[in-house]
């Protein structure tokens, strides 16, 4: 089996991120790669305790911390996965995230909330719309079929050095699947089951300005990219795998 590190990146996640590292199948994954954000409370500590390296994050914003994260991972490690530090994504079915990399059909799997099982207030309506809408978007411009920005994803290291990421805020993940997108890679969508998290307040979710900031930073990483160059149609997309 190919070897998968996996990047977390975290800002006081101390109530969740202990059973988040714990929970990562070490069957599956080599290294665990947490990035704090700046946290106030004993979230590196407990990530530390749990198995995980830790590192700073030298720079704000979430796509720092996740092109940190990757840039610090095993350089054996061929596939990286990202997911979030506060126990909602299901860490422990990294598997099936991973399974179309290893076998060579795929080169970026996305995690979908979207007709998953999600537990009672796991994701609220704005961001059920706010997927919805960018995958229209992302369809218009590229002819493929997306419906969710979830964090949890799986892309072989190569091609996430090919895209060129910029965006070092909220729009990374937008960012990735847009140019993932454009440049053709061969992408899909697995529905996985989705969480509460376990613990802390959503840097997004939780507040009305965070919610509004994260928006605003969303809507530009998706005009920048979009008038970055001319539209172009995937070649291979098997969006909406089971």
């Amino acid at each position: 089996m190919e070897p998968v590190a996996v990047v977390i990146p975290v800002l006081n996640e101390a109530e969740a991120i202990g059973f988040v590292v714990a929970e990562l199948p070490r069957d599956v994954v080599r290294d665990v790669i947490v990035v704090d954000g700046g946290s106030t409370d004993d979230t590196p500590v407990v990530a530390a305790a749990a198995g995980a390296r830790v590192i700073a994050a030298t720079g704000g914003g979430y796509g720092c911390a996740c092109a940190e994260g990757a840039a610090a991972a095993d350089q054996s490690c061929s596939i990286l996965v990202f997911l979030d530090g506060d126990g909602a994504d299901r860490g422990d079915l990294i598997g099936r995230l991973v399974e179309p990399l290893i076998a060579g059909t795929h080169d970026l799997v996305l995690a979908s909330r979207v007709g998953a099982p999600r537990e009672p207030g796991a994701m609220a309506w704005h961001q059920l719309l706010a997927g919805w809408l960018v995958g229209l978007g992302i369809r218009t411009l590229y002819g493929v079929r997306l419906t969710d920005m979830c964090a949890f994803r799986a892309i072989r290291r190569d091609k996430l050095l090919q895209l060129d990421m910029r965006e070092m805020t909220y729009g990374w993940n937008l960012e990735m699947q847009m140019k993932a997108a454009r440049a053709g890679l061969r992408m899909a969508e697995i529905k996985l089951p989705y969480r509460r998290r376990l613990g802390g307040t959503s840097k997004v979710a939780g507040s009305f300005r965070g919610t509004v900031r994260a928006a605003a930073r969303i809507l530009h990483t998706f005009a920048r990219v979009a008038l970055a160059s001319g539209p172009t149609r995937q070649r291979n997309a098997t969006a909406g795998r089971e």
